[in-house]
């Protein structure tokens, strides 16, 4: 009884979080943004990509906005397409990079603040389980995640595959939050649909660390 009522107690948290985090964002004022992107015209996806991409490589740029953005400019499969695409570009850049150059490009990319984050997640032997890394690679820390996982001995075949899996799943559910931030009436049912879809998400990359860590602890 105690751990369900945790586990009510865990669900509430993450959709309050998500529902004023999107109140929040609601009260910006993202329309000089958006018009600097509309005057891209045919070639807006590829602004987007690029921003996208550039706040991956670089994390201390937050990128989860420009999930947002492309879900409320473009129209949902381009959206989700475009920062999907972003996502697998930046992080195989990042786990490259990470691979042929080593830590200290590592650090000057992600900064000395942030390579302890690096660190924590190498130790967590990722390279060894393609669930764990899945899971890891659905969570907000993804391209803290790209870094890490190429400075162990993570193969290509085994972080492309979850890298896509973890792109296609994870990005929609961001996306279709900002298709109807901006929106009132019936945006805020939609909002609250991409809610707990956000939600089933973070269940699903628990689930997949927790087999991963079982799998791994078996061996």
């Amino acid at each position: 009884m105690l751990k369900v009522l945790r586990k009510v107690i865990k669900f509430g948290l993450i959709v309050g979080v998500v529902a004023v985090s999107i109140w929040l964002l609601q009260q910006l004022n993202v329309e000089p943004v958006k018009a600097q992107i509309r005057r891209l015209g045919p070639w807006a996806p590829f602004g987007i990509f690029a921003l996208r991409s550039i706040s991956v490589v670089i994390p201390i740029i937050p990128s989860t906005i420009w999930a947002f953005f492309a879900g409320s400019f473009l129209n949902y499969p381009l959206a989700v397409a475009t920062v999907v695409l972003a996502d697998i570009f930046s992080c195989t850049l990042g786990f490259y990079l990470a691979k042929q150059y080593g830590r200290g490009l590592v650090e000057k990319l992600v900064g000395v603040r942030f390579m302890g984050k690096v660190d924590e997640i190498s130790q967590k032997h990722l390279e060894n389980n393609f669930f764990l890394l899945s899971g890891a690679l659905m969570t907000g820390a993804f391209d803290f995640v790209s870094y890490s996982a190429g400075l162990t001995t993570t193969k290509w075949g085994m972080f492309v595959p979850a890298l896509a899996l973890a792109a296609l799943v994870s990005d929609a559910p961001m996306v279709a939050i900002g298709a109807n931030l901006f929106k009132k009436g019936n945006g805020y049912l939609f909002a609250g649909l991409a809610i707990l879809g956000a939600f089933g998400l973070a269940m699903l990359a628990g689930w997949l660390q927790k087999r991963g860590a079982t799998s791994t602890a078996s061996k």
